[in-house]
């Protein structure tokens, strides 16, 4: 019997590695430019035909290669920034793999001209498909010049994965904004199609956000404040928006030392300190810039380079909190209260320039609220009868929201802006988010078909093609299961896409990627999650998806249904997540109004 285990062809393994690393022609753009910044480019210029599909080129003014150089670096795991494993800990440059130009040229028609400052001559190297066809010498410029010729010409099965155009552009510019906005000492220029799309000279990185966003005649950056601040652990430093600048379509860029990251745990920070702020469905703009020591990060979790782990996000996670919160506040944006004061009054005016001098309180450190006698001696006027410990805790305690009896069949139920209902009862004007409401009922609902593996299910007359992402695709092979328990019904398609078939009958005609989508990030959101807590990660994910949308006009049978099967429920108060679904506003809190 012949052996059956061989070495695959070094052209096959770099096609097979190009599929992780070279994913559309965006992440070629990212590799090709990050390489221009290792070699300490001060001008770099991409132009780009047919989004990509026919030509991309990256020109720089870097230190450029020798020929030997030149030949190497289109070889696998070959690469001038690392040496032995332990470099890995004192990144500072971009790359390191040496994965991205031998994948590059193993997809495309690839042809490069180099030269160094020393050199009289530069280096020409064409390449097809992992084969050098041809190495001469040329007369060049300093630097490098590298163009990709029809990217995926010989994997038509990744080729026709590509989007429109127009969809393959916007991932193009917004992986060339990830660039700029972390380089602003380097001039860029961006060409499509020979149309100049973007046009950057070098500036401060103030200038930089404006020259990106800044399309309006009012400055993109008045909408933002500064944030900094320096531990022995991280320096952040960067901008973050204003309250009542924030919007659906929010710019969010965080960076670490220099490398675009997606960080969901210290973009939960960020949204912590603004807690209270924002409207609903509003999220604010933010750059923050990290800086730390490498050996406390680690980049090689992911081809990508993305996805960064830190050694302490914990501290972090506070660090960011805290600056946050007091940049909103050294900045004076949170809303402020117009008080007329009388003229007579000498009253200093205080401006930023001012310092802000903390308050003095005197301290008794023997006082203990937990002994009686300290209530007693503390007031002779008898004020604390009003704080008297109410006789039954725990009744108080599981008191729910409102009673079942509180909203009956002839009780009027009015909605609000489309997303809230209004009930007035014996404790006061009961307001119920509708949305929430909704996805806490189909919450329950769909937990207890996981619990019992008991789901229906409706049949896709056109099955969706969902293409993951190797993290999200190693994330969904895990809750594979689970999604079956719920009612979804998933085939393999290709190593990187999954065909749905059939979807939970709650889903509607919902879309369903979006809701595998929301479940997979809800997951890697919550990573230090153990399995069992998957079911309710999952539950609460496809509720929000399946539940009625923001603004959605309800007749007052919809509206009493939908109260009467949320007081059936478990909450009525909060969701998993901490969200708030319903509050009552007492006779009291009226009459303080008027």
């Amino acid at each position: 019997m012949s052996d059956i285990i061989h070495l695959l062809p070094d052209s096959v393994a770099n096609q097979i590695a190009a599929g992780e690393v070279i994913q559309r022609p965006a992440s070629c753009l990212k590799e090709l430019v990050e390489n221009s910044l290792d070699a300490g480019a001060t001008h770099i210029r991409v132009i780009v035909r047919d989004a990509g599909r026919t030509l991309l080129q990256v020109v720089d003014d870097g230190k450029g290669m020798s020929p030997t150089d030149a030949r190497m670096a289109f070889e696998r795991h070959a690469t001038s920034k690392i040496s032995q494993a332990s470099d890995l800990f004192q990144l500072r440059t971009m790359g390191f793999r040496g994965e991205a130009l031998a994948s590059i040229c193993a997809v495309a028609h690839v042809e490069v001209q180099t030269r160094r400052q020393e050199d009289e001559l530069g280096t020409r190297i064409e390449i097809a498909g992992s084969e050098v066809i041809t190495q001469e010498a040329v007369q060049c410029p300093v630097g490098t010049n590298m163009r990709v010729k029809n990217l995926f010409y010989n994997v038509p099965a990744r080729r026709k994965f590509l989007k429109t155009d127009q969809t393959e552009l916007r991932n193009l510019i917004t992986e060339y904004q990830r660039v700029v906005l972390v380089n602003p000492q380097v001039q860029f220029t961006f060409v499509h199609n020979d149309e100049i799309i973007s046009e950057l000279p070098s500036a401060t990185l103030k200038q930089r956000i404006e020259a990106v966003f800044g399309h309006s005649s009012k400055p993109y950056t008045g909408q933002l404040v500064d944030i900094a601040t320096e531990t022995e652990l991280v320096h952040i430093s960067g901008f973050i928006g204003k309250p009542e600048t924030a919007g659906k379509n929010s710019q969010q860029y965080m960076f670490v030392n220099g490398r675009y990251m997606r960080h969901p745990y210290f973009h939960k920070a960020l949204m912590t300190a603004y807690s209270g702020m924002l409207l609903p469905d509003h999220s604010p703009s933010y750059f923050i810039y990290f800086d730390i020591h490498p050996d406390a990060i680690d980049v090689n979790i992911h081809p990508t380079k993305t996805e960064i782990k830190f050694a302490d996000e914990q501290a972090i996670f506070q660090i960011l909190l805290a600056a946050t919160k007091e940049a909103l506040g050294k900045f004076n944006v949170a809303p402020s209260l117009d008080f007329t004061t009388e003229s007579h009054l000498d009253i200093p005016q205080r401006t930023l320039d001012t310092p802000v001098v903390a308050p003095r309180m005197q301290l008794d450190p023997h006082y203990n609220p937990f002994k009686a006698q300290n209530v007693r001696t503390a007031s002779p006027n008898g004020w604390e009868q009003l704080y008297e410990r109410p006789t039954n805790i725990e009744t108080i305690v599981a008191e729910p929201l409102f009673e079942p009896s509180l909203v009956v069949s002839n009780t009027p139920l009015m909605q609000w802006d489309n997303r809230y209902i209004l009930a007035p009862t014996s404790m006061g004007l009961l307001l119920i988010h509708q949305h929430r409401a909704h996805t806490c009922v189909l919450y329950n609902v769909l937990l207890e078909q996981l619990k019992n593996k008991q789901a229906a299910t409706q049949p896709l007359l056109f099955p969706e093609v969902l293409e993951l992402s190797a993290d999200d695709l190693n994330t969904l092979e895990q809750l594979l299961p689970e999604l079956q328990n719920v009612g979804f019904e998933l085939e393999q398609f290709s190593p990187i896409a999954y065909a749905i078939n059939a979807v939970p009958a709650l889903l509607g005609q919902k879309n369903a990627s979006d809701a595998i989508m929301q479940v997979i990030h809800s997951v890697q959101d919550n990573e230090g999650s153990v399995t069992q807590q998957w079911q309710e990660m999952i539950a609460l994910g496809l509720a929000e998806q399946m539940a009625i949308p923001q603004g959605k006009s309800l007749t007052e049978l919809e509206m009493r249904d939908l109260v009467e099967r949320l007081q059936q429920s478990s909450s009525v108060r909060h969701l998993p997540n901490g969200q708030t679904i319903s509050i009552i506003l007492t006779h009291e809190d009226v009459q303080k109004r008027f």
